[in-house]
């Protein structure tokens, strides 16, 4: 959903790029000897900007209803620079929506590294006995997996470049948690002492403090809307080692449990929401009675649409699913009112769609559908 909703930013921000075109091209020329008519090419501005907000969206346009030929060039310029930029944007987001996606992975395998990290400061840190988390078992099970060191390496995702931030953070936030300083002061620590701690540092340190959250937002301008997911990642990957493990038997999660299929529903789901976006508009707007389309949150209605997308697009998918779904995006990212318009719109539209023929499923998308 965020890459449709930035790709449509992008297209807006296109749109008054190609006005403000327009407007250069009729401006004074304050370097001509002759005498500019500023009168005349304010009229020809707005002549031209009339001309092109009517036809713009036409990529085959070609004016003729100017009053000069200067005004039917530079309307027949600014639309193709129009689209030139909305297709240059439109790749990108395509391609980008995918690399932002693995990126989540990237940064829950740099936090296993971080509580490697964090152990190995402790280790140089002659100042104070750290035994306890030297000797830690979870982190012997991290470090030791080949799995774990070579997709580190292969994509950098080690923090020996940010050895100051590290340093900081173990030492202002690490050593000084009481948590710590009780399993440190621990005679003997089991294996359950050691998962704790660990689950400790993550849910408590790495992922609420605010100066290393700070920081990851630095790194990542998903980290805000990710965090959760990474998170969930590496609490997986705790619990799921176990005292009797071998090292190399850690498990490193994935992203999904088919990444490519899912790659693949996603960019899908996104070319095709993108390339029918105004007939899902005139559908919704039919079903939104004393509801301004212009006026219907940006956020509800891209959700209206991908959801209508996916009914119409993925036959596998029953209705239900994918109403359920986009009701649980609607109350995460729109307003507090939207999942019930949501709910109530996809509700009726499902059923027409349904009845006219559009929507077909087959296989499990005929659960809960009759």
């Amino acid at each position: 959903m965020q890459t449709i909703f930035a790709y449509r930013q992008g297209r807006e921000a296109n749109f008054g790029i190609a006005q403000e075109y327009i407007a250069e091209g009729f401006a004074p020329d304050l370097n001509s000897m002759e005498v500019q008519d500023r009168g005349l090419l304010k009229e020809q501005t707005q002549e031209a900007l009339k001309i092109f907000k009517a036809n713009y969206k036409d990529e085959s346009f070609s004016s003729t209803a100017g009053s000069a030929e200067r005004v039917n060039t530079v309307v027949d310029d600014a639309i193709r620079q129009y689209h030139r930029n909305v297709h240059k944007d439109y790749l990108f987001f395509k391609k980008n929506m995918v690399t932002e996606a693995e990126k989540i992975h990237d940064r829950y395998i740099s936090i296993l590294n971080l509580l490697i990290s964090f152990s190995e400061r402790s280790v140089q840190d002659k100042r104070e006995n750290h035994g306890n988390f030297v000797k830690n078992l979870l982190i012997k099970s991290l470090s030791s997996n080949e799995n774990l060191e070579n997709i580190s390496l292969r994509r950098n995702l080690k923090w020996d470049e940010e050895d100051t931030s590290v340093w900081q953070w173990f030492k202002e936030f690490v050593k000084t948690d009481d948590e710590y300083k009780q399993y440190q002061n621990l005679a003997e620590t089991t294996f359950e002492d050691d998962k704790a701690l660990l689950m400790h540092i993550v849910k408590n340190i790495i992922f609420k403090n605010e100066v290393i959250d700070k920081y990851m937002e630095e790194q990542d301008i998903n980290w805000t809307e990710d965090r959760a997911i990474i998170k969930s990642l590496v609490t997986k990957t705790l619990k799921s080692i176990s005292e009797e493990d071998d090292e190399s038997d850690l498990e490193i999660q994935e992203l999904s449990y088919n990444w490519e299929d899912d790659k693949e529903f996603f960019i899908m789901l996104f070319v095709e929401t993108t390339k029918v976006e105004a007939e899902y508009e005139e559908l919704i707007s039919k079903k939104t009675k004393n509801w301004d389309i212009e006026r219907i949150a940006a956020t509800d209605r891209i959700i209206l649409e991908m959801a209508i997308c996916e009914m119409i697009n993925f036959p596998s998918i029953p209705v239900k699913v994918t109403i359920n779904e986009y009701i649980e995006v609607a109350k995460k990212y729109s307003t507090p009112k939207s999942k019930t318009f949501v709910n109530g719109v996809l509700d009726v539209i499902a059923n027409e769609l349904t009845d006219s023929g559009d929507i077909r499923k087959s296989g499990r998308g005929l659960i809960d559908n009759k």
